[in-house]
């Protein structure tokens, strides 16, 4: 404790009233409870509101800006510049505000590979908070947390501590700022607790290139008989999470991985999954995660008979619920795998005109990387009458902090060295765009991952699409082959070359836009241009 002492004092915390340090997750909750922070479920876990921000807050977030690594980050409207004297500033008062209060601290680690391994110091201010990164984060042994020395970062949450926006010259009462250099990350004003785990995510995307680590925003399984690793990207409502939870495979991990010279491993030692109409019928693992030891976040609750109602939004449709990755039955602990054999990238393309399934060359793999292609549907947004593409480069945008070329060059070469198979798979529409069209049956999607992964496709016969640019296998087992092709599944051929036609417009147009100094060879990759 006396170290640990120290170390809190270089970073000006010198009259906490008491450091809580490590504590297991029932001592948590009994803090939690016994400080009102949440109440207990049915089930046993520990459940909270998070009051204004039900969310992450991207308008609050940034990163200081100093001349050692000014030149690394891809600075815009994600990645947003605020001066050290400006950080400084609220740190000081942060750090004031702590006074005389108690606080807990878990000293933690992220990256299951001990070669590539970051020891991260996570000071809360709230026993619930610590819960939820005690449970995320990889929970260091008693011999690990007796030898633990110096971490590499510290990362300070308060959310009782409100910034003044117009003083402190930012956005609003809350501030996720990270100092690359001076190594800290404070986050103030939100109670959100996914604004720790994420800037340990955007720290990891930062600092794991550096050691030749591509970091993803991925989830990952593999075999439970051969070992054989997959990983699968995708956004927001794609089914990354439904696909890669499967019982004939191993869980690495839902979220955060790496990949390096040798394996494939999991940020993380938890989960956070979403709530919201949460079924134990399709869903049964993260249904039965949420007992003991988890925290959930926002989900209403019957405090009759503390029963959730997974169905209700009122208070956010982001319903969360944290818990430690050995509450899923087939979790593979620790988290690492071998060099992927299969990549899938995960898309619910709501015009309907993409592929189920098709195959990606190496620079076509490297282009949809970089792109991070979904839509939101009609109807989802105010204002929004039709699909809407969305684009978030490297399935992570809000995390990456390199110029998007370091990691889409890294993808390539490990792409290239292991011979690794690319495939972009559609669970979105077919027949015509949302609202004509039908989603894409859960069942023949998990036909086509299972062939992707079992190489059924490898040499099956393959036809070229001439709009897209990718190659679309004439057979699947298990899956019709009318729905293979999808021109064959619309009535009107022409309305679908038009739509085809549109949205690789919107691809080109993004691409350009965004990535103006990528290499010719990956831009001639994407979506063809027939004007």
């Amino acid at each position: 404790m006396k170290k640990l002492t120290k170390a809190l004092e270089k970073l000006g915390i010198v009259n906490v009233a008491q450091i809580y340090r490590n504590l297991t997750p029932a001592q948590l909750i009994e803090y939690a409870l016994t400080k009102g922070e949440g109440v207990l479920s049915s089930t046993g876990a520990l459940v909270v509101t998070t009051g204004k921000y039900t969310g992450r807050s991207p308008k609050d977030k940034y990163i200081v800006d100093t001349l050692g690594i000014h030149n690394k980050i891809a600075w815009g409207n994600v990645n947003k510049p605020i001066e050290k004297e400006k950080f400084d500033s609220i740190y000081n008062k942060l750090i004031a505000y702590l006074q005389n209060r108690e606080i807990f601290v878990f000293d933690g680690m992220a990256g299951a590979d001990p070669a590539c391994r970051k020891k991260f110091r996570i000071i809360n201010e709230r026993a619930s908070q610590n819960l939820f990164i005690h449970q995320l984060l990889i929970r260091p042994t008693e011999e690990e947390l007796n030898d633990y020395g110096k971490a590499d970062f510290t990362i300070i949450a308060a959310p009782g501590f409100k910034c003044n926006a117009r003083i402190d010259g930012i956005n609003s009462s809350a501030a996720i700022i990270i100092d690359y250099e001076a190594k800290i990350g404070i986050i103030c004003g939100t109670e959100y607790a996914g604004e720790i785990k994420k800037s340990v995510f955007s720290i990891m995307n930062f600092v794991m290139p550096e050691i030749n680590v591509l970091p993803m925003h991925c989830s990952a399984n593999m075999d439970h008989k051969t070992g054989e690793t997959a990983v699968f990207f995708g956004l927001s409502g794609t089914g990354k999470t439904t696909l890669s939870t499967d019982p004939n495979r191993k869980l690495i991990g839902d979220d955060e991985h790496g990949w390096s010279d040798h394996s494939i491993f999991n940020f993380e030692g938890g989960c956070y999954a979403k709530c919201i109409n949460l079924d134990p019928e399709h869903e049964p693992d993260i249904y039965n995660a949420i007992k003991f030891g988890s925290l959930v976040e926002n989900v209403v609750m019957n405090p009759k008979n503390r029963e959730f109602d997974f169905y209700d939004k009122s208070l956010t449709e982001n319903t969360r619920v944290g818990y430690p990755i050995n509450h899923i039955k087939n979790a593979q602990i620790p988290g690492i795998g071998g060099i992927p054999s299969v990549v899938i990238f995960l898309t619910a393309d709501a015009f309907g005109v993409l592929p189920p399934v098709s195959r990606l060359s190496k620079d076509a793999a490297i282009y949809h990387f970089v792109t991070g292609f979904t839509s939101k549907l009609a109807g989802t947004e105010r204002g929004i009458t039709e699909p809407q593409p969305t684009f978030s480069t490297c399935f992570g945008e809000p995390f990456m902090p390199l110029d998007p070329l370091i990691y889409a060059e890294m993808l390539g070469k490990k792409i290239e060295l292991h011979n690794t198979k690319v495939f972009l798979i559609n669970t979105g529409w077919s027949g015509g765009p949302y609202g004509v069209g039908n989603r894409m049956n859960l069942k023949y999607t998990r036909a086509m991952v299972t062939a992707a992964l079992n190489g059924d496709l490898d040499e099956v016969e393959y036809k070229h699409d001439e709009i897209f640019n990718v190659e679309i296998p004439q057979y699947c087992p298990n899956v019709p082959n009318e729905l293979l092709n999808p021109i064959d599944t619309w009535a009107n051929k022409e309305a679908y070359s038009a739509a085809a036609k549109k949205l690789a417009k919107m691809f080109r147009e993004n691409f350009a836009t965004k990535y103006p100094n990528m290499p010719e060879h990956i831009v001639n990759a994407g979506p063809m241009d027939f004007e």
